[in-house]
């Protein structure tokens, strides 16, 4: 599993990063991501939703968002 921390940029940085470091996941490799921007927090499970990639919030505060995002198809 990698882990990527995206608290320091803001959207759509981000969601750019997060778009990236997919490109590169293999079907049911899992990746890690804590976000916390507002922007950012909305766009990328919006993104994913609508990608078709399975995920569940591992932490979620009032200042990071952080995803366990596994590529199934």
């Amino acid at each position: 599993m990698d882990f990527i921390d995206l608290t320091s940029f803001r959207c759509p940085q981000a969601l750019v990063k997060v778009k990236l470091a997919l490109k590169t996941l293999n079907v049911g490799e899992t990746l890690c991501v804590s976000l916390s921007d507002s922007g950012s927090r909305h766009d990328v499970p919006r993104f994913l939703n609508k990608a078709g990639y399975v995920y569940s919030e591992i932490d979620n505060d009032e200042h990071i968002l952080t995803l366990k995002i596994q590529n199934v198809a």
